[in-house]
């Protein structure tokens, strides 16, 4: 049993997205070799619905796979799918950007908005499949009830409970971790795959350092994640996939393997030509 080390902690800096969304960018374009194959994680925590009413308008993707997952809050969202519909509290959006998709998120004004999105990478091969979307309700998430706290499984699996999706191209392990005060974790990870957490709220303890919220932690090389929660418990988002190892070529949200694939989406998106399914 090897324990993974911390390579990297990271706050990530406030930034303004969409029609001028105020949100925590933790990760995105300088982090791509380290994080590989997350490309991004945008996190939203506002008790003022100034900070995020103006929402996201339509806007295109191509390349990438979006996950939106809301502790608190509602966004209202529809794409050229012709999905529509909200994402609630406990809820997570899969979307499939694939060959090109166009959508909008709207969030709409709720006591606390609380929850991230997830940028995830799609490989050289799959970079044209058709979108997709699904739509993962706060029910048909598994909750793994344990004395020192409780695991939602969102994507993959933890200790024997699969969740709803485990990603078509990329296997993700996407779990909601909430620990009681002062308790003990760990996790086996296959030691090939790229390993962080996000710190929702509390602390944790790993590699002998205490880790406040609103922190993202990049493990290092090993087998093994360990931690122990703070003195006032702890809540974090855990992130683990093979990495692609792939050149990326991004410019907004399109994220290609080469320059000239990016020229091309930009062409095709000014000649009405960007979408191609039916």
């Amino acid at each position: 049993m090897q324990k993974r080390p911390i390579k990297r902690i990271t706050g990530g800096a406030v930034q303004y997205d969409g029609a001028g969304v105020k949100l925590v960018r933790v990760i995105g374009y300088n982090d791509t070799k380290d994080f590989d194959p997350f490309l991004m994680l945008d996190a939203f925590d506002s008790k003022d619905s100034k900070d995020y009413i103006k929402g996201f308008p339509w806007h295109p993707h191509r390349g990438i796979e979006t996950v939106t997952y809301l502790i608190e809050g509602e966004i209202e969202h529809g794409d050229s799918l012709g999905n529509s519909g909200s994402i609630n509290e406990g809820c997570c959006q899969w979307m499939t950007g694939g060959s090109g998709i166009i959508h909008q998120e709207m969030p709409q004004p709720s006591d606390r908005m609380l929850g991230c999105q997830l940028w995830i990478n799609l490989p050289k091969k799959d970079k044209m499949t058709d979108p997709a979307y699904r739509d993962i309700r706060k029910e048909q998430i598994p909750v793994v009830r344990e004395t020192v706290g409780e695991v939602r499984v969102i994507s993959g699996s933890y200790n024997g409970t699969k969740g709803p999706e485990e990603g078509d191209y990329v296997k993700t392990t996407y779990l909601d971790v909430k620990l009681e005060a002062n308790q003990s974790w760990s996790l086996e990870v296959p030691s090939e795959n790229t390993l962080f957490l996000y710190i929702v709220e509390g602390s944790l303890l790993t590699d002998g350092q205490e880790v406040p919220f609103h922190r993202a932690i990049l493990f290092g090389e090993g087998d093994t994640l360990s931690l122990s929660s703070g003195g006032e418990g702890v809540r974090f988002f855990l992130y683990a996939a093979k990495p692609l190892k792939e050149p990326i070529a991004w410019a907004g949200p399109i994220v290609m393997n080469t320059p000239e694939e990016l020229r091309l989406a930009r062409q095709e998106l000014q000649s009405n030509t960007f979408i191609k399914h039916k």
